[in-house]
């Protein structure tokens, strides 16, 4: 089970409002809010929410269905000419970052409304984007369009904003400042990492993701360190304790050997659910509060536990796979990945809840 914590949710959007002052903040809510519930993020920031960015136009369909009228910037921008009606139809705008988005943007109707867009610079991630020196000439191509609101938004994506004293981030800084130079048009370079270690990349809106779930993906440090809460809590329950003789190899391909004759606990979770089949033996995991290490390989359905630690645990006890008593980083650094993979990582089968905690 699932539990989606929805005062974290609008404490995490307060906090990030505060920090990024007096730059505006979009709550990037792609990836079903990262595993969280597209609709219900959406519903519980909607009073406090200036704007929403998702990765595709059907996210921002499902937005508008459901009554939220906030600014939604899509940032995979256009697939497809048909597209742009579409978005004027939503009052949705558009990230541009590709020569083929441009001879459909020509073609736009005013009539159904101007289309906002943010021109797209490659500052140094090279995936999507504009080379720098040729932003002048398409910002002012996208101007003279009749269909396109002439307000055109500049925006890049950092590639290691995470790493606070690095130099890649300040040479994307620099190169997007000097690409821009002059041009008139809101600015949007910072992700989540960038607001908390970049405050000279605020400009006018921050697009924060992971630290609006309480999640961080700088390397050592949980959203907790920065003042975030978790807004997710995964959870099951103990289905079975063995008493398993010392030498016995525990699960799939026995990759783990009993140093001695011990409890092992079984938990109903597995991959089938989302949790990692990737996290190792030693992963931590709470029996009750009491954390212990998972043994063996991850199945579909089933973890097995070490209960050394729990010497009074019971089956049908509470097992906490990650919260904010177990911060879902550390989780991830043991499965060899980030927090953001886990959240989102969530199955159909996992039952979801919400909370106002």
């Amino acid at each position: 089970m699932a539990t989606i914590h929805l005062g974290a949710l609008r404490h995490n959007l307060a906090r990030l409002k505060a920090w990024a002052a007096p730059a505006r903040v979009m709550a990037v809510v792609k990836a079903d809010a990262y595993g969280h519930g597209l609709e219900r993020v959406a519903r519980a920031l909607d009073a406090d929410a200036e704007a929403f960015a998702v990765a595709a136009l059907g996210d921002g369909l499902r937005l508008r269905a459901a009554g939220h009228r906030q600014r939604i910037v899509v940032l995979s921008g256009l697939d497809q000419p048909a597209d742009i009606a579409e978005m004027q139809r939503l009052g949705l705008e558009a990230a541009i970052h590709h020569e083929a988005q441009l001879p459909w943007l020509a073609e736009a109707q005013a009539a159904r409304g101007r289309l906002r867009v943010w021109l797209k610079i490659d500052s140094g991630m090279h995936r999507l984007g504009f080379a720098p020196e040729r932003v002048p000439a398409i910002h002012a191509r996208l101007r003279a369009m009749p269909g396109i609101d002439p307000e055109i938004g500049l925006m890049t994506h950092f590639a290691e904003s995470e790493h606070f004293a690095g130099e890649a981030t300040a040479a994307q800084i620099a190169r997007f400042q000097a690409a821009t130079a002059g041009l008139e048009g809101p600015r949007s370079l910072a992700n989540s990492a960038a607001v908390v270690g970049w405050p000279q990349a605020h400009a006018d809106w921050v697009r924060t993701g992971g630290l609006l779930y309480g999640l961080s993906v700088v390397e050592g440090r949980n959203g907790a360190d920065f003042g975030f809460r978790p807004a997710m809590t995964l959870r099951t329950r103990l289905i079975a304790i063995n008493h398993i003789r010392r030498g016995e190899r525990i699960g799939y391909n026995g990759t783990w050997q009993c140093p001695e004759d011990m409890p092992v606990g079984v938990a109903a979770i597995g991959y089938g659910d989302g949790y990692p089949r990737s996290a190792r033996s030693g992963t931590p995991v709470l029996v009750g509060d009491v954390c212990v290490p998972l043994i063996g390989r991850v199945s579909m359905d089933l973890i097995t536990l070490d209960l050394r630690p729990a010497p009074a645990a019971r089956v049908g006890d509470p097992v906490t796979l990650w919260g904010p008593e177990l911060p879902a980083e550390r989780v991830a650094a043991h499965a060899g990945t980030i927090a953001y993979d886990l959240t989102c990582g969530m199955t159909r089968r996992v039952l979801f809840v919400e909370d106002e905690s």
